[in-house]
């Protein structure tokens, strides 16, 4: 089975993405989670409009380090100019190995005002905007698309878009297997992503996106619907080992021995403490705290919405961590 490729990026056999989500894709979950073996992390995404006007917290977003490459940079906006600036500005300061347009955010704020999901609506624009990017930065880095199956149940317009959106030259094509009015909601419907990959005219890669919640379904979606790779998001809360679980079961690995509780829980204390430097004490625990409180790991722990509670209100590190080792000694029970 050959390596999968984005442009020149070499990716490997069956690679396994972190998606880029707003406030959770920060440097130390994307280096974590390459760790625990992603192929390929994402940034949070970026506001064209906030980076062409230089605006600091969107810069800070472009801040990459060797060790997570490779490395995708994700930006949003809905005009062609500014997002082609705001592309030649990626390119320049975080030199990504791959830049990623959104087209497939359904929150109200961005989709509402015609970016991310929004453009699904507009797809003449959606276009014209790839094409400007590709032009201005495509000779020096792989473009690749993030988008939907459409707007709504109606307008399902992935396939033919698959085809727009090759022309314009992009590397790759991730495809999220919902509408923007389902936003998270019911299952994700991956028989059209698969006819994307089925199509004979599609040459570029394909990733599928959208319920990877388990290594079963991460197999399913290589075996049954033939994509390139796989991108995880909301699964990853709390769980940043399921690229493990992922990648160990694609290469018939066990590792059941060496997952246990203990080191999952440790591995959600480095998190934290990663969290806390980049941060700070407050703001590093408020930062990852919906991870923790989301974890798979307590689940099994009877009544631990109280507990829940408690780690959603900790405010020093001392006190979160006084709550996970008491969550680990009831996980030992």
């Amino acid at each position: 089975m050959p390596s999968m490729k984005i442009g020149n990026v070499e990716l490997g056999q069956r690679p396994v993405f972190l998606a880029p989500m707003e406030d959770v894709t920060d440097i130390g979950f994307r280096l974590l989670c390459r760790r625990m073996g992603a192929a390929m992390v994402y940034s949070e995404f970026v506001a064209a409009d906030a980076l062409v006007r230089m605006v600091n917290k969107s810069l800070k977003k472009l801040e990459v380090c060797d060790e997570e490459r490779p490395v995708a940079i994700q930006i949003y906006g809905k005009e062609p100019e500014p997002m082609a600036d705001a592309a030649r500005i990626v390119v320049e300061q975080a030199h990504p190995d791959v830049l990623d347009l959104n087209f497939g955010c359904p929150v109200k704020k961005i989709a509402g005002k015609g970016a991310g999901a929004g453009l699904l609506q507009n797809p003449e624009k959606l276009l014209e905007i790839t094409r400007a990017v590709v032009g201005a930065v495509g000779s020096q880095v792989p473009v690749t698309v993030k988008t939907r199956l459409g707007w709504d149940h109606e307008h399902k317009i992935i396939v033919e878009l698959a085809e727009q959106l090759q022309d314009c030259g992009i590397s790759a094509l991730t495809i999220h297997g919902r509408t923007r009015s389902q936003m998270y909601t019911d299952q994700a419907d991956w028989s059209l992503i698969g006819e994307v990959k089925r199509n004979p005219r599609m040459q570029i890669p394909i990733i599928g996106n959208g319920d990877i919640t388990s290594a079963e379904k991460a197999l399913e979606a290589f075996e049954r619907w033939g994509v390139d790779a796989i991108m995880v998001g909301r699964a990853t809360f709390g769980r940043p080992w399921i690229f493990k679980e992922i990648t160990d079961c694609l290469q018939n690995k066990d590792n059941s021995s060496e997952m246990t509780i203990d080191w999952k829980l440790d591995i959600l204390k480095e998190q934290t403490l990663t969290s806390i430097a980049r941060l700070g004490e407050l703001s590093g625990i408020r930062h990852v705290r919906r991870h923790l409180a989301a974890s798979p790991l307590f689940k099994g722990i009877p009544d631990f919405r109280q507990t829940r509670i408690k780690m959603l209100r900790a405010e020093t590190v001392d006190e979160l961590f006084e709550i996970m080792e008491y969550t680990r000694a009831l996980l030992h029970q």
